[in-house]
């Protein structure tokens, strides 16, 4: 299925439904939710999902799983997607919270051909056998560090909201703390108990994975690490490694996909 709402088809009396949509270069969904479980799939483009307690970004060949009912709004930066919604009942294992995944070679040649099959495919047979095999290749997919960690308290959100529109790598914690009228010790402990990490970590994830939307646009590493405040590409290349485990250019080299729409 190309280019349809998910609601015009929910009521589909199948396990999985496959949507391809396209989107506008520079799109926000808004906030929103669905009655299945959602893998979403970044077959072009960035995309970076939000909700009450974090947000995620999601690279060309990737993927985020959104647990059903989830309220969530997505940006995208040049993208083309692959969903799969699925049942609730037949992913019993889905995450409580959203979590971004790797997707095995396998996992992206199988989603890229349900987009293709009949909405209401034969329930045995080869189409029946391609959910078989999508459902249990989920299961498998690992998960990546892409996540932003949001904590609950307003005033500590509203700070970290604003950072995560203009972040920079040196941002002081004293200009935190003070905003906040507490001591850098007490402002460690919110960040620690609203994010699970300390404000250097936070910063420094919030910095890598912003970074994601400008390298996939195609600006150099030199004009994102200055702009991150990063004293020179070395630095922001050190840093991205050690949280991605790759150089910028060999983590958003894209594979093959066929098709569009």
């Amino acid at each position: 299925m190309r280019n349809i709402p998910v609601d015009e088809v929910d009521g589909l009396d199948r396990a999985v439904l496959a949507i391809g949509t396209d989107y506008p270069h520079d799109h926000l969904l808004p906030l929103h939710a669905h009655r299945r479980a959602q893998v979403l799939y970044a077959a072009t483009g960035v995309m970076q999902v939000e909700t009450a307690d974090g947000a995620w970004t999601v690279p060309t060949a990737r993927a985020v799983l959104i647990p059903p009912g989830v309220r969530h709004q997505v940006a995208m930066t040049g993208v083309s997607t692959r969903s799969l919604y699925i049942e609730p009942g037949a992913v019993p294992w889905f995450p409580e919270r959203c979590r971004v995944v790797d997707v095995s070679a396998l996992l992206r040649a199988l989603v890229l051909d349900a987009v293709d099959m009949a909405p209401r495919y034969p329930e045995h047979g080869r189409d029946a056998t391609v959910v078989e095999l999508i459902l249990h290749e989920l299961r498998s997919l690992a998960p990546l560090p892409l996540d932003v960690p949001l904590p609950a308290a307003p005033e500590l959100r509203r700070l970290c909201d604003a950072f995560l529109s203009a972040p920079d790598i040196h941002d002081p914690p004293a200009r935190w703390a003070a905003a906040l009228n507490v001591s850098e010790r007490t402002l460690g402990r919110l960040f620690r108990r609203g994010t699970d990490l300390s404000f250097a970590q936070w910063r420094q994830r919030a910095c890598i994975l912003r970074s994601l939307h400008a390298l996939a646009e195609g600006t150099p590493v030199t004009r994102v690490a200055a702009s991150l405040g990063y004293e020179n590409p070395a630095a922001f290349t050190a840093a991205f490694r050690s949280l991605l485990g790759r150089a910028p250019s060999a983590y958003l080299a894209r594979p093959p996909h066929r098709g569009g729409g």
